[in-house]
């Protein structure tokens, strides 16, 4: 997991490891087996909601130890209630919410982005243990970029943060990490950091992460067709060839071997997709819950998935 000692406003629930309860019933338990790995530290930062600085006492959260858990652990069985046989192989989600969750707590919403973030990063692993092969996550949509400037400034530094924390772990756990979207936008030293990422992990095959970063559904399908359209210009396509399968190949979630996600969820209990693989989902099974982003966890997971397993996907045909 991600030493964040460089990071502001990590708020109380983050002092919490991962564990089969919810959130809200972590929240509620005031010690922890790697309580003796916490210091704090006041630091001064910005505020998102005044534009001011302000100073914080910040949890000096010994998460890196994390990778030091027994083998047990690492070796953690797929819950009694799941069927390995039914686990899906591409589960895409909607991470909404960090902004209500830290207004709920009078936190400022870079404590809900970094909350947000240690979520992610628990979804990953528990992944990676499980057998599910693609998690595609809805990081920051391109119409994202009308938000504040100091918001969006933070989540670009974040996105920097996490990826080079995360690097060395991606590399010897075999985690290819993909990004998908207008990356033209993007700060040239992130830009930069995401194509080294990608180079350095495109070998691995255990499990891919995609991280969707200045993304569109619809600006997708639209440079597909572009593509296709030049293609058809210039003779290498004809028009009457053109197909499913080649509009798939176009789309930015080239990248994968499962390019259709089996399973989508979205947090905060929003019942849109917002612009999100609009192609993609054609056939996904919806998962849709009210808890926020950073109250994700384990166990709220696992009901997705005990949801997505007991249904029938028909793909347009009749089961008798």
């Amino acid at each position: 997991m991600i030493c964040l000692r460089s990071l502001p406003l990590v708020p109380h629930e983050l002092k919490s490891p991962l564990s089969f309860r919810t959130r809200a019933q972590q929240q509620q338990q005031h010690s922890h087996p790697f309580s003796q790995t916490l210091r704090s530290h006041t630091v001064p930062h910005k505020t998102l909601t005044g534009g001011g600085t302000a100073t914080t006492t910040v949890a000096n959260v010994g998460l890196c130890e994390h990778n030091d858990l027994n083998a047990a652990e690492e070796e953690e069985p797929l819950p009694s209630e799941l069927s390995e046989e039914l686990m899906p192989n591409h589960v895409a989600v909607i991470m909404d919410g960090n902004g209500r969750w830290a207004k709920q707590r009078g936190l400022p919403v870079s404590a809900g982005h970094l909350a947000g973030a240690r979520s992610l990063r628990e979804l990953v692993e528990i992944c990676c243990k499980w057998g599910v092969r693609v998690l595609t996550v809805f990081a920051f949509s391109y119409d994202n970029w009308i938000r504040p400037k100091v918001e969006v400034e933070f989540l670009m530094n974040l996105f920097e943060r996490e990826i080079k924390s995360q690097m060395q772990k991606f590399v010897s756990e075999g985690i290819r990490i993909s990004v998908i979207g207008d990356s033209s936008k993007l700060p040239e030293s992130l830009q930069k950091l995401i194509s080294d990422a990608e180079e350095a992990t495109k070998d691995s095959s255990r499990f891919q992460l995609i991280v969707a970063v200045s993304y569109s559904g619809k600006n997708d399908i639209v440079q597909a067709c572009k593509s296709l359209a030049c293609k058809v210009k210039d003779g290498v396509v004809q028009l009457e060839d053109i197909s499913e399968s080649m509009v798939e190949q176009e789309l930015e979630t080239n990248c994968t071997e499962y390019p259709y996600p089996d399973l989508l969820i979205r947090t905060s209990g929003e019942l849109r997709v917002s612009n999100f693989l609009l192609w993609q989902l054609a056939y996904t099974e919806f998962f849709f819950v009210k808890e926020l982003w950073p109250d994700f966890g384990k166990a709220e997971f696992v009901v997705a998935l005990i949801s997505f397993q007991q249904r029938q996907r028909r793909y347009g045909a009749r089961l008798t």
